[in-house]
């Protein structure tokens, strides 16, 4: 990677018309005052910061879960999974990451599999840190069906400033581990909703990494593991 590439991400698409409207706003303020121009250059740049979409590595080996966004782990804790996927209504290891509004907010697949159920439920924007996010707030669901027939349940929420999901995929598609299929804009949540019986392997407050931080090991058999911040 050259040193430029270290700063400059390539911009997914549903970030150009928020930049461009940026930008044009940026010039009309140099017309006013150019203190007021460069305030405009700045929230442009960060616009085009937050609709980065880099790329990452993913790890393949079979059994590994990643996570689906960037952030921090905010909860960990058992929950049934939304009731408009159709899963069995029993409780499930549930997993929440926090993105706020400068991490990267392209959403990626935790496994392979197909997609067996897409549901969107308006809501309300509570800030989406908080646990009753997960009930209360705008969400699109998704339920991956892997090839041994186990589910999971990815679930992007929205948040206190966020005011449109976007889901690029749909019921019936086969997915691969780590391939993007959504964003949200701008601060927001993803749950993950583990099989039954399978242990995260990620703490509260672990910074996260989309497509490349394994969140669990379906083969695995330790148990849950915890942190310790320093």
């Amino acid at each position: 990677m050259t040193m430029l590439g270290t700063f400059i991400k390539p911009m997914h698409r549903e970030g150009i018309p928020f930049v461009a409207a940026f930008a044009v706003v940026s010039a009309l303020l140099f017309l006013i005052t150019e203190e007021l121009g460069w305030i405009g250059v700045g929230l442009t740049v960060w616009c085009y910061y937050f609709f980065r979409d880099p790329k990452r590595t993913t790890p393949i080996r079979e059994g590994l879960v990643v996570s689906p966004a960037d952030g921090v782990v905010s909860l960990i804790e058992p929950a049934v999974p939304p009731a408009e996927l159709g899963m069995p209504d029993q409780p499930l290891t549930r997993v929440s990451v926090f993105m706020n509004v400068f991490n990267c907010h392209v959403n990626r697949a935790p496994v392979e599999g197909e997609i067996s159920a897409v549901a969107y439920r308006p809501g309300k924007f509570f800030n989406a840190s908080l646990d009753k996010a997960s009930d209360d707030n705008e969400r699109n669901s998704l339920c991956i069906t892997m090839p041994d027939q186990r589910q999971i349940a990815v679930v992007q929420i929205a948040g206190l400033v966020a005011r449109r999901i976007v889901c690029f995929v749909s019921q019936g598609q086969p997915i691969m581990t780590g391939e993007r299929f959504g964003l949200i804009r701008f601060g927001s949540r993803l749950d993950v909703y583990l099989p039954d019986g399978v242990a995260p392997m990620v703490s509260v407050g672990q910074t996260m990494v989309a497509g490349e931080t394994v969140l669990a090991d379906l083969t695995g058999t330790e148990p849950a593991r915890s942190g310790r911040t320093a």
